[in-house]
């Protein structure tokens, strides 16, 4: 566990690690209240869409949602890059989650009732309280201690079943629920069982809620190893059949294979180990840059929600002023609903705006059928001229100054010859590019170890020994190479810990002195 704090943190800067990050959330916060709110409160942008950002919406750390049907191990994914349990899990062959819960970093072990947490100001859950008591007691928060937690927030969300009883006996709308979690998140993991690859009606329905939010959406075939690879190039390409009659988009999402196991079964499969270890490597990948990328995608939302709210308010303007000043309200009102497309249109040519920034009409009829016209506010400049400033000046600015590029590649490869000092054994520090993961070179000693057989993914020692000695190497220096890559201690090595005995043996054979330890940065990260 310390590896994997101190591999998250040298990876991902964080809001906190310098005040220019800390510079554009603040920002964020000043334009949205001053110039982008008023506007959503006077034309009641909540009743259409979604309800107003709080500060701790924008402060929020990002947000990771899960959704998959049941028994797609999206639990044990969570488990999985923890490398614990958190308060409130339940792991089953049977459909075990029933509620969303939102896995969250706490100095404590607790959970918080939903009730209690979407009334928590320094919580970014309040705009829950709109879909009342049947949804809130079948949400939670759970709070544990784990540096992955510091950097995101997970959104684990009930299985879903074929069929309508489990939409019904809900009792509350499980898409209008995934539509407000997505608009949130910052990334949006579609989970797949390589075993059950059939798209129930509601996982239909919750897919299509994400319309928009195409950016965001990856793809995880789980359980990957449960397949021979011949039958995982068949479901690879079922699953994608199955996706393309949902997902009505002409770029094709980013699927990851994958097999996010807390204990490996004996039964699994070994033949595309490899390559299910590169695909998950760069799953977590994504995951560690995800804190960088946060503040200038809370930017970006900000920008969609500020177009989005501009446009409502044009459309509430419009039909106020398209109502009678005395007579024949109603029948006026009928006809609007009506013809909403064709308001639609006038109010798009009127202020030369794109299709693309309306909404559904049929949704929006539905939202507005609810609604009096008559007592809507007329359209005032100056809070669309806010507005207007706020997306043709303020975040322009603010995006300008978010720093852009990779900051470890500033810091680390400005100068391709720096940062080549060799490892101090005595004081236990490493600054040489050669005691690092990224120095081994895996892939030339990956056939050396398929040629001596594994089984399960490992190799004995005495299977190993032979190559070993091939070094001309003493013994005694064997025997630390040994102690040094077999980091588990069970005399056996899979090919990451091969890979490193082999290259501790060139280290050795170019007159480098072994560490006593091995350095943390030598063993290859598997988590974020």
């Amino acid at each position: 566990m310390s590896f994997l704090k101190s591999n998250s943190r040298s990876q991902t800067p964080t809001l906190k690690d310098g005040d220019q990050y800390a510079r554009v959330i603040n920002g964020l916060k000043q334009i949205y209240n001053s110039k982008i709110r008023p506007l959503e409160t006077t034309y009641n942008f909540e009743g259409f869409h979604s309800a107003p950002l709080t500060n701790s919406d924008i402060e929020a750390k990002p947000i990771v949602l899960l959704i998959g049907q049941y028994s797609t191990g999206k639990t044990t994914f969570i488990r999985y890059l923890l490398d614990k349990a958190y308060p409130g899990e339940h792991i089953g062959v049977e459909p075990t989650t029933d509620r969303f819960v939102a896995v969250m970093h706490g100095n404590e072990e607790r959970v918080i009732p939903g009730n209690a947490a979407a009334v928590n100001q320094e919580l970014p859950f309040r705009g829950l309280n709109k879909f009342g008591q049947s949804f809130l007691s079948r949400f939670q928060v759970s709070q544990t201690n784990s540096p992955v937690l510091e950097n995101m927030t997970i959104i684990d969300t009930p299985g879903i079943l074929a069929g309508d009883k489990q939409r019904i006996e809900r009792g509350y709308d499980f898409t209008q629920i995934i539509e407000w979690f997505s608009n949130r998140a910052d990334l949006i993991l579609l989970l797949f069982d390589s075993h059950k690859l059939d798209i129930s009606n509601e996982f239909k329905l919750a897919i299509n809620s994400l319309r928009g939010q195409e950016e965001k959406i990856r793809v995880v075939l789980n359980k990957s190893d449960m397949v021979s690879q011949q039958q995982l190039m068949r479901v690879y390409g079922a699953m994608m059949w199955s996706l393309g009659k949902v997902v009505q988009t002409p770029e094709v999402m980013r699927v990851y294979l994958g097999s996010f196991w807390t204990e490996k079964p004996p039964n699994c499969f070994e033949d595309c180990r490899e390559l299910l270890e590169v695909e998950q490597q760069d799953l977590l990948k994504d995951l560690r840059e995800l804190r960088r990328n946060a503040a200038i995608r809370k930017i970006n939302e900000i920008v969609k929600r500020a177009r989005l709210a501009r446009v409502h308010a044009l459309i509430i303007g419009h039909l106020k002023k398209e109502m009678p000043a005395m007579f024949g309200k109603n029948k006026k009102q009928e006809r609007l609903l009506a013809n909403l497309d064709q308001e639609f249109i006038k109010i798009q040519h009127k202020y030369h705006l794109p299709a693309g920034d309306f909404p559904n009409p049929e949704k929006f009829r539905q939202n507005l059928s609810l609604y009096n016209m008559d007592k809507f506010k007329p359209l005032k400049d100056d809070i669309i001229n806010r507005v207007d400033e706020a997306l043709a000046v303020d975040l322009p600015r603010l995006m300008s100054e978010f720093p852009t590029g990779n900051p470890m590649l500033e810091e680390q490869e400005r100068n391709p010859f720096a940062g080549l000092e060799t490892y101090d054994s005595q004081t236990g520090t490493t600054t040489h590019d050669y005691w690092t993961w990224a120095a081994v070179d895996r892939g030339a000693y990956a056939p050396v170890f398929n040629q001596l057989g594994p089984r399960d993914g490992k190799i004995s020692g005495s299977q190993i020994k032979p190559v070993l000695m091939e070094s001309g190497l003493p013994n005694d220096v064997l025997a630390q190479v040994w102690r040094l890559a077999d980091w588990d201690n069970d005399g056996y090595m899979g090919l990451d810990e091969f890979s490193v005995s082999m290259h501790l043996i060139k280290a050795a054979q170019n007159g480098e002195q072994l560490p006593e330890k091995l350095p943390p940065a030598l063993m290859p990260g598997r988590k974020l």
